[in-house]
């Protein structure tokens, strides 16, 4: 599943076994040469001038996050910011109960009160960073108040914020994420206090016995977050002792390095704890911990993640049986997927992570949120034709209303939805060592970055990816730079098509590298990508021979008449969730979404050729520029499918397991819609298919 032949290892340094470049093009002009080359992954045999990277001894990045702000999206990426600024994320404040600032902990001068664990910082990581991104004074202002209570919380032996003791240990999860918040504040306001105020903490941190360091369940798991605030402050100050802190902290976190198996199941420390290894792999060259994160990938999606949408299948831990697509992620497994995919990009500079990072945020995170942000559900799977308040224990493994949109639920990932869009929206582009630019997730945006000698550049994208298989980039320029411009061509395009200027490049690019154009670069220059988009068919063997319909990165679902049925917020509330007495009920209720149409369809399907078979239908584009809800989707595939009157909702109120395929039915045939699953908040994905 994963591509990992194609990196080998030669001289302790991550390389590429097909070698560094092939030579495409080159044409001549009357000002310089401009050359396009393919290759594996850009040079990092160089340090970056502008941008923080990793010092020596730690490897080099093969891609650098810039700082937040300077990437400004646009199109329905900026539309979904700015449906999350006026939705749950920007208004959690007067909701939940673990952001009331009486009493809370987390602004105490010495760590004293409530609510002094994971649900601010949760929180806090993506509304800054939406507020930084959005240039929005009022988020930046609120922000800013939880970030100075920090940083005015430490202490003289250098610990910061709330201090949880369990069995006699402090619990350091909080702080971990809080470390993440401080980091991006800096790189925004440049507020050079987060650095020693980072360093002390940290000291804290190395003189704490390995008896007492990261030994709760969450912390132990998720250490690997831990160690890249760690790198992230070496990478700065060059302090060689926090580079023991980062040997202390793996040594006593999780062993996500097991062959065949995991530390635990749980879907979030999955998610997140997964690329652990391969961030100490920056520290300890031994390919082993790279490979260790691809193996961790892909055992979990071997026994469980048969399904579309990316994800696997551990609605709160992942359990021996339970396999089928009915089963779900929780939204924080989400979210946190797609950080980890952004964070092994840089890593590894492997083009798959950033396919899968499309594919999670193109056709999962969106049907876990209500279309106008304002409600989100615990758990999502790519086969649910109800999405309700009962408790559909034990065939999800949580007991309670986990499928219903609910503002006011649950400790976490009521919070730490924030983060996904956001951090999202901050690698659309990313600088690269040589001193150049990559766009390496496609949406539209604006990047205003330093380059080649020190050039500030601007890189306009526009197109609609990943609904429309164009995508244009506007260079700007005061005058003539020079400077390497990467662009990402996903493992699904065989026919990307390239214009300099108007001018096609006829050689064929290969799939699952980048494009390297070096050119003296005019005000005005114009670059155009086409990533033709086939139709795919998926077959998912292990689950019963169902398959998945997909047009580029996007997998179709059958579209279902969504019935939503508005409920009070707090009667149908999670049973650890905790509001504000002021919160309105009526201003943030909650929804059941039941079918008003059948959704029990299998396809007709005989292994011919997609095209043959699955009609697309383009629409126009929406008015509100939103295209992630049933009413707006801009794209459509029509197909023939009979329905199974035998597959119903079963005794726990789920949609049932899927019939083995293929299936035998007497219905006849009938004209159904697809529409990308993303937009599908009840949907069947994984389909079964009909004789």
């Amino acid at each position: 599943m994963v591509p990992f032949g194609r990196i080998c290892i030669l001289s302790g340094a991550l390389l590429c076994c097909l070698g560094n470049a092939h030579f495409l093009f080159a044409q001549a002009s009357k000002e310089k040469r401009s050359k396009v080359t393919i290759v594996d992954r850009p040079d990092n045999s160089v340090g970056n001038r502008f941008y923080p990277s990793n010092r020596k001894p730690l490897l080099p990045s093969y891609f650098i996050k810039l700082p937040v702000g300077t990437i400004k999206p646009k199109g329905w990426l900026l539309r979904y910011l700015e449906l999350q600024r006026d939705g749950l994320t920007g208004h959690l404040g007067e909701i939940s109960a673990w952001l009331s600032k009486k009493d809370n902990a987390w602004l105490s001068k010495d760590g004293k009160g409530n609510n002094g664990w994971e649900e601010v910082p949760y929180w806090l990581k993506g509304y800054a960073n939406l507020g930084y991104i959005l240039d929005d004074p009022k988020i930046i202002s609120e922000a800013k108040i939880w970030i100075d209570a920090v940083l005015n919380s430490q202490q003289k032996n250098g610990y910061f914020g709330p201090l949880i003791i369990k069995n006699g240990k402090p619990d350091l999860w909080g702080n971990m994420i809080m470390l993440w918040c401080l980091q991006s504040y800096h790189e925004y306001s440049g507020d050079e206090s987060v650095l020693p105020f980072m360093e002390k903490y940290f000291q804290w941190q190395y003189n704490l016995p390995d008896s007492l360091m990261l030994k709760d369940y969450w912390e132990n798991s998720r250490g690997g977050d831990n160690i890249l605030s760690v790198y992230w402050l070496y990478n700065r100050t060059g302090k060689e002792w926090l580079l023991k802190l980062a040997e202390k902290l793996h040594r006593n976190t999780a062993n996500w390095r097991q062959p065949g198996t995991l530390s635990n199941w749980h879907n979030v420390n999955i998610a997140q704890g997964f690329r652990e290894p391969a961030t100490y792999y920056l520290q300890s060259h031994n390919i082993a911990d790279l490979k260790a994160t691809y193996n961790s990938f892909r055992t979990i999606r071997e026994k469980y993640g048969h399904v579309p949408g990316g994800m696997f299948g551990a609605d709160e831990n992942a359990r021996e049986g339970y396999t089928d697509p009915r089963q779900g992620v929780e939204t924080c497994g989400i979210v946190e997927q797609m950080a980890s995919n952004e964070i092994l990009i840089g890593i590894t500079g492997d083009p798959f992570w950033a396919d899968h990072a499309e594919e999670v945020a193109f056709n999962t995170y969106p049907a876990a949120v209500m279309p106008d942000f304002k409600a989100l559900r615990y758990i999502t799977s790519p086969n649910m034709a109800i999405s309700d308040s009962r408790n559909h224990h034990p065939g999800i493994d949580n007991n309670g209303p986990f499928l219903m949109m609910n503002p006011f639920s649950s400790r976490c990932c009521q919070h730490n939805h924030a983060q996904g869009w956001p951090y999202y929206s901050e690698h659309v582009f990313m600088a690269t060592p040589d001193n150049g630019l990559a766009a390496v997730l496609y949406c539209e945006a604006v990047v205003k970055a330093k380059v080649g000698d020190g050039e500030e550049v601007e890189i306009e994208s526009q197109g609609r990816y990943p609904f429309d298989e164009m995508i244009s980039f506007t260079i700007r320029t005061p005058k003539t730079a020079v400077f390497p411009f990467y662009l990402r061509i996903p493992a699904w395009c065989e026919q990307a098509q390239l214009r300099i200027n108007g001018k096609i490049v006829q050689q064929k690019i290969k799939p699952a590298a980048y494009i390297k154009i070096d050119r003296h670069w005019k005000n005005g220059d114009q670059v155009q990508l086409v990533l033709p988009m086939k139709l795919t068919v998926k077959q998912w063997t292990a689950n019963k021979n169902s398959i998945s319909i997909n047009r580029g990165p996007l997998t179709y679902s059958l579209k279902i008449k969504e019935q939503y049925v508005k409920a009070d917020s707090r009667a149908s509330a999670i049973s650890d969730s905790r509001w504000q007495e002021t919160a309105d009920p009526e201003k943030w209720p909650s929804f059941e979404i039941y079918p008003a149409s059948a959704w029990n369809y299998g396809l007709l399907y005989n292994g011919e050729g997609p095209s043959a078979v699955f009609q697309v239908v383009k629409k126009s584009w929406p008015a509100d520029n939103f295209p992630f809800s049933q009413q707006s989707v801009p794209i459509a595939i029509m197909a023939k499918g009979k329905r199974i009157p035998s597959w119903t909702i079963d005794q726990y109120g789920l949609t049932d397991t899927l019939p083995q395929s293929p299936v035998k039915t007497t219905t006849l045939p009938e004209t159904i819609e697809l529409i990308p699953m993303g937009a599908a908040r009840l949907r069947i994905a994984a389909f079964p298919v009909v004789e």
